[in-house]
């Protein structure tokens, strides 16, 4: 174990924290089986449609997916998207309610490293509404000192933000973790943007702790930064059947497809590799104060 503490903990969140690429299919497949019983259309006939939709919004988690398929609107008859798919709504929110769960010891480990008085901050390319309501979900709000975020996608003009909230404005919003924006076009590995955000925190960034669920990402970016580096292997998901349809409808774009080519031919060699759950982290470091650096 390194004998200086560290007192800050940087991490990613999606399949670092929680599975995330499980989530999303659990929740997207729930929603496509009623759209298709619904509407007729199977999944594989929605397919180019909702790639579309996803890369003009760049997010796989489109809120407003179902009403910009140009092929369901053809099965509407006159009603609204949200009456028409409400089961598939529906079915999307009760495998979201399901499935969404940290994986075993990150929460014990969190409170450990924030009781030792480590700032803990998170770091995800995930949008701001989505990341923003899984970290109050998961009961991380206030766990955390700061987040890291993309803005959040447009809503579309001709819908009101209030009339799709089932709740008051501060509902959405977090209690006590500060929510900080990153750059906009901004995609790891990025090494500036880490720097900034240990800036934010006002330490050294031989003070940090980066942990992340890709080598090419989280791991070269964190040595790019001189920031020490961990590698989550316990939640690679790339070569799974859920990743695979994640492929087949991402937003990602042909520019993007092809960089990550290029960040894939890195050779990027882990300091750190927790391989069997979170807590290993506590294995190779420990956390100091710090407010009271």
């Amino acid at each position: 174990m390194n004998g200086n503490p560290k007192r800050v903990l940087i991490t990613d969140l999606d399949n670092t924290l929680f599975d995330w690429v499980d989530l999303w299919h659990a929740c997207f497949t729930a929603m496509m089986d009623k759209v298709a019983g619904i509407s007729g259309l199977s999944l594989e006939d929605l397919k180019p449609e909702i790639r579309s939709v996803h890369r003009r919004h760049g997010t796989s988690e489109y809120s407003f997916l179902l009403e910009e398929l140009p092929a369901l609107t053809q099965c509407l008859g006159g009603r609204s998207v949200l009456e028409t798919f409400k089961p598939a709504i529906d079915a999307y929110r009760a495998e979201r309610r399901k499935k969404m769960a940290l994986y075993p010891t990150v929460a014990e480990t969190l409170l450990k490293i924030k009781g030792a008085g480590a700032a803990l901050v998170g770091y995800t390319e995930s949008m701001g509404f989505y990341s923003n309501y899984r970290v109050r979900r998961l009961g991380l709000d206030g766990v955390f000192d700061f987040m890291f975020s993309p803005q959040d996608h447009d809503v579309p003009e001709r819908i009101s933000v209030n009339d799709i909230r089932k709740y008051p404005a501060s509902h959405y919003t977090f209690r006590y973790t500060k929510q900080r924006h990153t750059p906009k076009g901004s995609f790891k590995p990025d090494s500036r943007v880490l720097l900034q955000i240990i800036e934010t925190l006002q330490v050294d960034r031989a003070e940090c702790v980066y942990v992340g669920d890709s080598p090419t990402k989280d791991v070269a970016m964190a040595q790019d930064a001189g920031v020490s580096d961990v590698y989550a292997k316990y939640g690679k998901a790339q070569h799974t059947a859920a990743y695979e349809l994640l492929r087949e409808v991402t937003h990602w774009s042909d520019a993007d497809v092809e960089r990550e080519k290029r960040i894939g031919e890195r050779e990027v060699q882990p300091s750190v590799v927790l391989d069997s759950g979170f807590h290993q982290i506590l294995d190779h470091f420990h956390f100091g104060d710090w407010n009271g650096r």
